[in-house]
């Protein structure tokens, strides 16, 4: 998914971006994040305070996009890859701690587009795995979350020996994890295509299953298609988690159930116009239909691109700040909140 253009919001004009001592906010007693989720991502450098988006909006549950390296080569974790706001001074600890407090969580997601460009991600960016597993375990102990989310795309899809390092970073921190007491899960965020994966979406799940790791849930990106066919953006999601079943029985769970595989799979929307344009197209209706489907079917998660785009203004057309359909202020992120409270 694609970070907005919009500059970065400057340390001294968010609350959100605040460093704090990791002790002040790891280990708290909040409920984590439920089998049955609706968890939009949010730019974190589009908006003033995650803390208050989620409060205005009604999203208990946030994706959070995106963490990086700075430049390829480092091992060190960065929101946005900004150098100011890095999860061992606790950036954003604060807003977390406060969505924990109000009975919500978040999900810190790595890669993107941007990092999976730039040779960012952690995982293409770092070829030790005990460091990288190391990063990841400072972002579970730092800020108390118990799911971390990998949205690989772009080029960092298509490098194996960085998929491979993951998801062996993965097993190591599983590992660590059961020795600990961790509660710790992870999914896999790919792009699709109407009727599931592409291979390289497929090769890196056939990573996973051969390093041992275990994965909670692998959400598809029904958008973005750029194919110039008009969608239904609801049957096509559909139709893609059909077919991922299929491709999750042939890798990650091949003693499961078709229900019980449902159980194992998600879908990212984009709000409104995606990058593409007109014929790719998910208006508030619809989410409100795919959010009753996605429940009778037990997904385990449903999620947009993204939750600061979550506004009107804009009819006819994609933006950053706003979603190009009529609609009231957070109606999609209202259109998916049931979701969470069916479980």
């Amino acid at each position: 998914m694609k970070r907005s253009t919009r500059t970065i919001l400057s340390l001294a004009a968010s609350a959100a971006l605040v460093t704090v001592p990791a002790a002040a906010f790891a280990g708290g007693n909040h409920p984590g994040i439920p089998s049955q989720v609706a968890a939009p991502y949010i730019d974190v450098t589009a908006v003033a305070s995650i803390a208050d988006t989620s409060a205005a909006s009604g999203a208990k549950y946030l994706s959070l996009a995106f963490l990086q390296t700075e430049a390829p080569g480092s091992c060190d974790l960065y929101w946005a890859g900004d150098t100011t706001k890095s999860v061992a001074s606790g950036a954003l600890g604060s807003d977390i701690a406060r969505i924990q407090r109000a009975g919500g969580d978040v999900i810190p997601s790595f890669g993107g587009y941007a990092a999976d460009t730039t040779g960012t991600e952690i995982a293409q960016s770092c070829t030790d795995v005990s460091k990288i597993a190391a990063a990841y375990e400072k972002v579970f102990t730092t800020y108390g979350v118990s799911r971390l989310d990998f949205d690989i795309e772009a080029d960092a899809i298509n490098d194996t020996a960085a998929n491979d390092r993951r998801n062996a970073a993965i097993v190591e921190v599983e590992r660590w994890a059961d020795a600990t007491g961790h509660d710790v899960s992870f999914s896999y965020t790919l792009p699709s295509f109407p009727t599931g994966l592409a291979a390289t979406g497929v090769s890196v799940l056939q990573s996973a299953a051969d390093a041992g790791a275990r994965i909670a849930s692998v959400n598809v990106m029904t958008f973005d298609y750029w194919d110039g066919v008009q969608h239904d953006m609801v049957a096509d999601a559909e139709q893609a988690v059909s077919g991922l079943a299929d491709q999750l029985h042939a890798t990650l769970f091949p003693d499961l159930s078709r229900a019980q595989l449902y159980r194992h799979e998600g879908v990212v929307q984009m709000n409104g116009y995606d990058d593409f344009g007109a014929t790719e197209v998910f208006t508030v209706a619809q989410a409100k239909a795919f959010e009753k489907w996605a429940a009778t079917q037990h997904l385990a998660y449903i999620g947009f691109w993204s939750l600061d785009r979550d506004h009107g203004g804009c009819d006819g057309a994609p933006h950053w700040g706003c979603s190009g359909v009529p609609q009231q202020d957070w109606a999609f992120a209202q259109a998916f909140a049931p979701f969470s409270q069916r479980r």
